[in-house]
């Protein structure tokens, strides 16, 4: 994990952004004031600075607002286990979204074999970064695990509420249960996510597998779209789940976009 030493005093990248525009708005009123008249009237060129800063203020704030950095916060699935780095969820995702006009960064905070637990342990590392909007996909090793689902529920509570503290719009992921821990168990799981996007107000993109499990037969699907541990999907089942969350995370920018 890369890591940054400062010993200065660090700004924000926006805060820096904003005053570096705000200096070069004050150079640019005082050269213009001193071209202009010495050349027009003082009318003249109050009108050509006033002029001259609108057009440079509607380039810079323009150029700020269309740029929006997403967080995949995750596990395996995010990572991109057993992929090529460009053929993962992440890169595929920022790939899709360019291609469909979005001017986005997708970070990939995925760490294999992680839990609900250990999502919550490191949301506020993740979010220190100032990202404008989260994904959440965990529950899959909760799963796998047999851990309690009142536990998995506490823990994307706790990813939930610390991104509703900071105004981020969120996009979760839900998983399916499988029925061998029993009917009451999948059940329980199951509602997790529903109900914690509803609470939370964050947009729900309800089975992560969803595409995959559209295209019918289920050893067909394994064959073709899943790495040999049939667990996580290939290059190419990760490019049929990106084509059908990419939708969501369209409306998740959006909205990224009205927050700002």
């Amino acid at each position: 994990i890369p890591l940054s030493i400062s010993t200065g005093p660090a700004f924000p990248a926006r805060v820096r952004n904003t005053l570096s525009n705000e200096r070069a708005v004050s150079d640019m009123i005082a050269l213009l004031h001193v071209t202009a008249s010495a050349k027009y009237g003082l009318g003249c060129a109050v009108r050509k600075v006033t002029l001259a800063i609108c057009f440079f203020l509607a380039f810079t704030t323009s150029g700020a607002a269309q740029t929006i950095t997403v967080v995949a916060l995750g596990d395996s699935l995010v990572q991109g286990y057993g992929l090529q780095p460009e053929q993962g969820f992440v890169p595929q995702l920022e790939n899709w979204l360019q291609a469909n006009g979005e001017d986005v960064t997708v970070e990939n905070a995925g760490v294999s074999g992680d839990t609900t637990a250990g999502g919550l342990a490191r949301i506020e590392w993740t979010l220190a970064s100032e990202p404008d909007a989260l994904i959440i996909v965990l529950g899959g090793n909760d799963l796998l695990r047999g851990i309690l689902p009142e536990h998995s529920r506490e823990n994307l509570n706790g990813i939930l509420a610390a991104a509703s503290n900071r105004g981020l719009p969120a996009l979760l992921a839900g998983h399916e249960a499988p029925s061998n821990y029993g009917p009451e168990y999948k059940d329980e799981f199951e509602a997790i996510y529903p109900e914690l996007a509803e609470k939370y107000g964050a947009m729900l993109y309800p089975k992560f597998f969803a595409a995959l499990d559209a295209e019918g037969d289920r050893q067909e699907v394994r064959r073709r779209y899943m790495q040999d541990d049939g667990i996580h999907p290939n290059s190419d089942g990760v490019a049929l789940i990106v084509a059908s969350v990419g939708p969501f995370v369209v409306d998740l920018i959006r909205a990224a976009r009205a927050s700002q």
